[in-house]
């Protein structure tokens, strides 16, 4: 006999979810969708009567869902969640299946870097034959004599040393606990950080935020890194040091960096917004995008998967997966 659930989609993030979540449930649930500021007729009600919330948000400002039973992040990353917030019966539970997509992006980003087809393309349009096969200077550098540098290994990681394996690259990992794995061909620990951050000619974060990962990355480890060597954000803006990062890209000390997640989002109050509090744009030898790596059709489809596979466990009483408290 399955429970019926008291579900509410809370939030702009959470919106992408909703749409055909019943075809995944396997009993008809109470189903609500709330703005992000629950501001709106009833909402804070819904709120804070659910069964299920489905959010990236929960903090002292807010209304709170003294009835939750389970608090559902549709993403990885739930340093937005203050967990105090949260009653005590409530478990808290995320989501990946965001690897494949942010893998991609990291090797189309650094392919981008060795194999320079739209310049390429554009200066054929002006007659100029750039990288023509024999020219003098025209010879480019390969990613597969690469050594790529991964700081985490967990499902992102995973996948990307899976991906560059294939490419012919060398992968090194540094990590909290011992690595062992095919696709590693060496393991640090993360006492010897700044050894690993030496031996990379790229190194990409894939580390949550947490207190013991905030500025994990600063000045003394990136002066660690080789003048020539890029550094690839994917994880968390903050795990890097924003001042020593800009630093270091401005007086060229590193040979650049791709970021993908930053240190200052725009919201309901401030809908658009500089990334940092430094003048990034400024560089030339940084690639910016604007948290994108992980958001594809296939990431948004296997997450909405895993929301109702909790749901469908809570409500037949089963336990849950990917449970952080």
């Amino acid at each position: 006999m399955e429970t019926i659930l008291k579900i509410v989609f809370h939030g702009d993030n959470a919106a992408n979810f909703r749409p055909g979540i019943e075809s995944l449930l396997h009993q008809t649930h109470q189903i609500f969708s709330v703005s992000q500021g629950l501001d709106l007729s009833q909402e804070k009600e819904h709120f804070e009567s659910a069964d299920v919330v489905v959010g990236v948000d929960l903090n002292q400002r807010m209304p709170r869902p003294h009835k939750m039973r389970l608090l559902q992040a549709p993403a990885a990353g739930t340093d937005s969640i203050d967990r105090t917030c949260m009653p005590p019966q409530a478990l808290l539970a995320n989501c990946f299946g965001h690897e494949n997509a942010i893998s991609e992006y990291v090797m189309a980003a650094l392919l981008a870097r060795h194999v320079p087809l739209y310049d390429a393309d554009q200066a054929l349009r002006q007659g100029e034959w750039r990288y023509f096969a024999g020219r003098p200077g025209a010879l480019r550098s390969e990613l597969g004599s690469q050594t790529l540098g991964l700081l985490g290994f967990g499902h992102i990681a995973k996948t990307l040393a899976h991906r560059a394996k294939a490419f012919g690259m060398q992968v090194v990992v540094v990590n909290r606990s011992p690595v062992q794995s095919a696709d590693v061909d060496q393991s640090f620990r993360l006492a010897d950080l700044h050894a690993f951050m030496a031996a990379c000619d790229c190194v990409v974060v894939t580390l949550p935020l947490t207190e013991n990962t905030r500025s994990l990355v600063d000045q003394n480890a990136l002066s660690c890194m080789r003048s020539e060597a890029l550094l690839v954000n994917v994880g968390r803006g903050a795990v890097v040091d924003e001042s020593a990062l800009f630093d270091a890209l401005k007086q060229k000390r590193i040979g650049g960096a791709i970021i993908d997640t930053w240190y200052q989002y725009p919201n309901s109050e401030k809908p658009a917004c500089s990334p940092s509090q430094f003048d990034f744009a400024s560089l030339q030898n940084v690639l910016m995008t604007p948290h994108m790596s992980g958001w594809t059709q296939g990431t948004v489809q296997r997450r909405k998967q895993s929301i109702a596979d909790n749901i469908n466990r809570l409500s037949s009483g089963r336990p849950l997966l990917n449970v952080l408290n």
